[in-house]
């Protein structure tokens, strides 16, 4: 053994529920009395019980969750090197395939939407990812509905208006974007690619637009945070702790750290049930909050969300406003009573979102409960409200989406999913081109639009009259997949 450093022969004997040490970037830990208190439970942990963790491990933890949640003493050195042996890991034909199919990608130049990336990572992301990506709660009903209210609005184009020149950029809690579009906060962004969320933090300096960041990110907060250009503008979302300590830690140090804006989740009380994440039976987690144990067989998104406060109330709101001098925004409000308490509280805005429809299933898009808070806020001549913003998420694919939001009273939205499947399928320069398209679709519809700013962008140019009209709701794929079809007379067979 070299000396100062554990040999991996000792490492390996301590492979018990009783003595439990595990290799993490060279370093060695005894994670014994943590097993329990794991909140994706023991089991992936005694897994690699004596073993390098480490490919396991990084893909759905911050880089220092381990050194910040674990007692000092509890972090026993470094690891000779050239005494671990590696764990090999069985390369099924399921896996071989997927490989032959990342080869087989199309160029980045065959992709022309935000569809296209969606369709490529579906065939290319492990299976797992997939699942924890693209899953919605129960019927999945609302998730695609969150995309379809847009097609129930229809353009009323202005002509003849000189659209030479057009100037899609905006602002956002008073800071400049390049267009009414931020990378909102989504949750293990290395489960699509190793780098993980600083993928986004950089693509959002290149293409001038702000980033959330996530709660539960794959990377630690300073990372993402480090990542960013000078100057560049990042807010941070908020699950709210049952440990209201550690909640104020959090804010307070993305505030020292320069964060522009608070975004408070305020519709997990509980996470929903999201099937397709629940049936690969997902067996890790991160650490971004330790909290209690949960079963391992709900899925990835309830493995690492169980510190999420039930208990959160509109009375806290001066609680937080009494920690921090940044904006506060609620994410997830889902109706115009919810929307006028949070102006009544004194939040400067909010995001109407049903959490990209991983929450309550039929629950009504974002786009759709805009044009309800806009028209109450009216009747009581509270709209528009200059120190109050409201933002919309789910379901935005095109520029035209994002238009027709802004149409109806949005400062900005909010798009997630795309982005992840865009730097899942093609890394940096998959969110490079998603972002891209995204600007000159801007551009594009504007011209056509008949507006050459974003203020010129009214409520006059949509007809969204039918925006309400839940009369042919997204299909029941579950129930219909299971329905017996009655059969129609038909033409015998020849015999």
């Amino acid at each position: 053994m070299t000396e100062g450093l554990i040999s991996g022969d000792v490492v390996s004997q301590h492979n018990t529920r009783e003595s439990c040490w595990i290799i993490v970037h060279g370093n060695v830990y005894d994670v014994t009395e943590f097993l329990d208190d794991h909140p994706g439970g023991s089991k992936i942990i005694l897994k690699y019980a004596g073993k390098d963790a480490t490919e396991e491990y990084d893909p759905i933890h911050p880089p220092d969750a381990i050194t910040r949640h674990l007692p000092k003493e509890k972090h026993l050195g470094k690891v000779d090197p050239g005494s671990v042996t590696k764990v090999v890991k069985e390369v099924t034909e399921e896996e071989l395939a997927r490989q032959e199919r990342v080869k087989n990608r199309p160029s980045l130049d065959e992709i022309l939407n935000l569809h296209d990336f969606e369709a490529i990572a579906k065939e290319t992301l492990p299976a797992k990812a997939w699942a924890y990506y693209s899953s919605a709660a129960d019927d999945e009903i609302t998730n695609r509905e969150n995309h379809l209210a847009y097609q129930r609005i229809w353009f009323r184009p202005r002509v003849m208006r000189d659209v030479s020149k057009v100037d899609w950029s905006t602002t956002i809690l008073g800071h400049k974007s390049s267009m009414p579009v931020y990378i909102t906060a989504t949750a293990l962004g290395k489960l699509g690619h190793p780098e993980g969320e600083v993928l986004l933090t950089r693509a959002a300096a290149k293409h001038g637009i702000i980033q959330m960041i996530p709660t539960l990110a794959s990377c630690s907060f300073d990372e993402i945070v480090d990542a960013a250009k000078p100057g560049q503008v990042q807010f941070m979302q908020l699950y709210v702790n049952q440990d209201r300590e550690i909640t104020k830690r959090l804010v307070q140090h993305a505030e020292k750290r320069g964060v522009k804006g608070l975004f408070i989740t305020v519709d997990a009380p509980q996470l929903g049930r999201r099937e397709k994440d629940m049936r690969q039976k997902f067996e890790a987690d991160t650490n971004v909050q330790i909290g209690t144990n949960v079963d391992r067989s709900q899925g990835a998104a309830r493995a690492i969300s169980s510190f999420i406060d039930p208990g959160l109330k509109w009375s806290e709101i001066p609680w937080f406003k009494s920690i921090t001098k940044m904006p506060i925004i609620l994410k997830g409000v889902q109706c115009w009573e919810d929307a006028l308490l949070a102006l009544e509280t004194g939040c400067q805005g909010i995001v109407l979102s049903n959490h990209g429809g991983r929450q309550l299933d039929t629950s009504r898009s974002g786009i759709e409960v805009l044009e309800e808070v806009v028209t109450k806020f009216k009747e009581r001549s509270l709209w528009p409200c200059p120190h109050f913003e409201i933002y919309v998420d789910g379901g935005v694919r095109r520029a035209t989406d994002v238009l027709k939001a802004v149409a109806l009273g949005a400062t900005a939205v909010g798009v997630g999913r795309p982005f992840l499947y865009a730097y899942s399928a093609y890394g940096q320069e998959g969110i490079d081109k998603a972002l891209q398209i995204l600007h000159d679709e801007m551009e594009m519809n504007m011209r056509l639009l008949g507006a050459r700013t974003i203020s010129e962008v009214v409520p006059e140019m949509v007809d969204a009259r039918h925006l309400s009209s839940h009369s042919a709701p997204p299909s029941d794929e579950l129930y219909l997949g299971n329905y017996d079809r009655l059969r129609r007379a038909a033409i015998k067979a020849k015999l």
